[in-house]
């Protein structure tokens, strides 16, 4: 592993690809998607619902393998790694933090009034509800 100066390329994705086989169908969840990501930069994926956010952000976090292309994390190219070696880079190289939706409305609310929904939601978490 290569020593980190303060621009340091922490990320770079070359020409990275995820195709998914659903039935007889080919789903280009990724489409040669590059990228560089240095030390201390602050990035956002943005784009509609089904542009490939979450495939990218699984990628980025070792939790799934590119079909095509590089991901090279700190120096280290991790897109063709075998599972028990990215959880070993998931285990000492990155961090998650999962954020709930905002908006989330249980089923088991369902049908019941929203005064009373809100005041249970109230006790059970610090975010907003829902209307229905």
């Amino acid at each position: 592993m290569e020593e980190f100066t303060k621009n340091s390329e922490v990320i770079r994705i070359e020409n990275l690809h995820k195709t998914y086989i659903l039935g007889t169908q080919q789903v280009n969840a990724l489409d040669g998607v590059s990228l560089s990501i240095r030390k201390n930069d602050y990035i956002a994926i943005m784009g509609p619902s089904g542009s490939g956010k979450s495939t990218m952000m699984n990628i980025l976090g070792c939790l799934d393998t590119p079909t095509s292309g590089k991901y090279i994390l700190g120096g280290t190219d991790v897109s063709q790694m075998e599972d028990s070696d990215l959880a070993d880079v998931r285990n000492r190289q990155i961090g998650f933090v999962f954020q709930p939706r905002l908006c989330q409305r249980p089923r088991r609310w369902s049908g019941r009034s929203w005064r009373r929904r809100r005041r249970r939601w109230a006790g059970a978490s610090p975010g907003p509800p829902c209307r229905p």
